[in-house]
């Protein structure tokens, strides 16, 4: 299933203050459950991140490793029904995809096992 992404500001605040979150140097993950059984993410960058070019870098690099996030681990593992929210931090935009996934993973991992 092909996630969706999350559009109303009261999804974000939603998960920012009842979600659970775990933070680093590259990004900021916040998880929770939606109750519609499907995957949703959103992903904001601020502008601490720096220009428009820098932003809709970050952007495109979570947004690519959350994809490659999604195909990695088998639909048995991920369950449906969460809501993600990616916070770009200051040094985002100077990472590679391949940090910003490996950083994903991790917390992804993290938080679905404290979910459990």
């Amino acid at each position: 299933m092909k996630p969706v992404t999350l559009k109303l500001n009261k999804e974000y605040k939603r998960a920012y203050y009842r979600g659970s979150y775990k933070a680093g140097p590259l990004l900021v993950t916040y998880v929770i459950k939606n109750n519609r059984h499907m995957i949703r993410y959103g992903i904001t960058t601020g502008k601490k991140i720096g220009n428009a070019v820098n932003r809709n870098r970050s952007r495109r690099i979570i947004r690519a490793a959350f994809r490659q996030l999604l195909e990695d681990f088998s639909f048995s593992d991920f369950p449906e029904g969460l809501d993600f929210v990616f916070v770009a931090r200051e040094k985002t935009p100077e990472s590679k995809s391949t940090d910003i996934y490996k950083t994903m993973k991790y917390q992804v991992s993290h938080l679905l096992s404290k979910q459990k």
